[in-house]
């Protein structure tokens, strides 16, 4: 390899990175919602795999039945969980789509974040 295509491969990691902290910077704007008990309880949290807010249905929140209802939250934001991980893997592979001619083998930036 010459010095050239140092260069020119320096470059596009200088440009892979910038990508990245775009990308990542961005995380903050996908959200993915879950619920769980037929929509009785409903989470959202966003790509940096924070909880924004979590909705519990009026009749649910009197019930006596306290261990039933953490459940519900529970595997809502689980669900919510798997789908911002989802969407966050597909951004990630749209970011860094054709970045490295060729690619590398085994090395998936999109599974960085």
């Amino acid at each position: 390899m010459n010095m050239l295509d140092m260069g020119k491969m320096f470059g596009k990691i200088q440009e892979v990175q910038a990508k990245l902290k775009e990308a990542q910077e961005k995380l903050g704007t996908i959200t993915a919602t879950g619920e769980s008990g037929a929509g009785m309880v409903r989470a959202v949290v966003n790509g940096k795999k924070k909880v924004i807010s979590i909705e519990v249905e009026e009749n649910l929140a009197n019930a006596e039945d306290r261990e039933m209802m953490q459940d519900l939250i529970v595997a809502a934001i689980n669900a919510a969980m798997d789908e911002v991980d989802i969407k966050v893997n597909e951004e990630m592979k749209k970011t860094t789509e054709g970045m490295l001619p060729g690619g590398i083998p085994g090395f998936d930036l999109s599974k960085m974040f």
